[in-house]
């Protein structure tokens, strides 16, 4: 079985007018998501500024939406869950700090844009052809300098390219 960690409002992205129902729509897409793949899906939204006291956890099915505490972040409540957690989660961000942390820890990380394209894929949607039009788009990652054998994968990527065929 395969565990999902994703940054909910990192994988909403900021084109919406209407939040609460960007997050209600994402959350039936991965309801159906989890249910058609057999997945462990944990979505997390940010509850810094307006959150409660408390951590809120729903869960439904295989999915479970976490709502940070007040005054926490997100980032923050999907790295410690990750600091204490030996479930060999895929990270699904494009939030350079949270991916950086969980690949030091070991974690498989793919970028929101890549999941978006795998979820919908594996949804049949047609109304979102728009977001798979570039399969060999590499995230949102800048392309950076690498040494060694320029044939050869690096660690990183082989464990991206590994959890995006387990998607």
């Amino acid at each position: 079985m395969v565990h999902i960690i994703i940054d909910g409002y990192n994988l909403i992205g900021t084109a919406h007018g209407n939040l609460e129902k960007a997050r209600s729509d994402l959350i039936e897409l991965l309801l159906q998501y989890s249910d058609k793949k057999n997945h462990e899906v944990t979505l997390i939204f940010d509850g810094w500024k307006d959150g409660k006291r408390d951590e809120t956890r729903i869960k439904t099915k295989k999915l479970t939406v976490v709502y940070s505490r007040l005054g926490e972040k997100a980032d923050q409540t999907i790295m410690k869950k990750l600091a204490s957690s030996t479930k060999p989660w895929i990270v699904v961000t494009s939030d350079r700090e949270i991916a950086d942390y969980a690949a030091g820890k070991d974690f498989a990380v793919v970028t929101s844009s890549d999941f978006e394209r795998k979820l919908y894929s594996a949804l049949n949607e047609d109304a979102h052809e728009e977001h798979m039009n570039d399969p060999d788009d590499e995230g949102d990652y800048p392309a950076r300098q690498m040494k060694g054998n320029a044939r050869k994968l690096s660690k990183k990527e082989k464990k991206r390219l590994q959890a995006l065929k387990k998607l």
